[in-house]
């Protein structure tokens, strides 16, 4: 892997401010413009960035600089690293345990089926798997298709819990709110609800009548004077 220069408009700004190094020299070094340079020198670009010393920070020598000096014509060149940073592996599709991977169509057709919103390559980054098999399996033309049967990859241990719920509510952001014939439920028109509420009051007021109330409570008055009389004659 190339060597890169770090913080390349600060480093910029430190060799403009303390070297001699003209600005083509400072802009090949700093993979800048020209004009970029020269803009920092007049003070009107990267204004408020603090310049940073190559010198301590190992990118460059001050032979280098001296050289360059006295040359107009010479190239600086990145003093070698005194640490390798190891270069970061390319991410791929995930790895699978040779003992799992009998259990990854399970955990596909678990995924198709709970989670039909998850695109492909969500599956394939859960799994470990390929988009032909993911086909294969949604359209029932697996070799073993007659035998599988949905398993969660959480309890398979292909992937954890966090990342299926993170690829599902990344798949769920863009899909549309369920329609109410998909809910299986549907709103009645207001006059069907009206008709409902007419028919419940004429019906309260069927159960409640006053006048009959009177009455019973008037012939229960009635019959207890009937009873006090009778008492007071024996």
């Amino acid at each position: 892997m190339a060597q890169q220069l770090l913080m390349p408009k600060a480093t910029a700004i430190w060799l403009v401010d303390n070297t001699a190094l003209s600005f083509d020299q400072i802009a090949q070094f700093c993979k800048l413009h020209p004009l970029e340079v020269k803009a920092i020198a007049d003070g009107e670009a990267s204004q408020g960035i603090k310049g940073l010393d190559p010198i301590a920070t190992g990118q460059l020598s001050r032979e280098e600089i001296a050289r360059g000096e006295a040359n107009p014509n010479h190239k600086l060149k990145l003093s070698d690293p005194k640490v390798r940073v190891p270069e970061s592996k390319r991410k791929g599709p995930r790895y699978t345990p040779v003992s799992k991977r009998q259990d990854r169509p399970n955990a596909i057709l678990w995924l198709v089926r709970n989670h039909p919103e998850l695109k492909d390559a969500q599956i394939s980054r859960l799994v470990g798997t390929t988009k032909s098999t993911i086909e294969q399996i949604r359209d029932r033309s697996h070799w073993n298709s007659a035998n599988l049967t949905p398993m969660d990859p959480v309890t398979l241990g292909l992937c954890s819990q966090i990342d299926l719920d993170f690829e599902v509510e990344k798949a769920s952001k863009g899909r549309p709110l369920p329609t109410a014939a998909e809910l299986g439920a549907t709103l009645q028109p207001a006059q069907e609800t009206e008709r409902f509420s007419y028919q419940d009051d004429r019906e309260e007021e069927k159960e409640i009548d006053a006048d009959a109330v009177f009455a019973k409570l008037k012939s229960l008055k009635s019959t207890r004077t009937e009873d006090e009389d009778e008492d007071e004659r024996y």
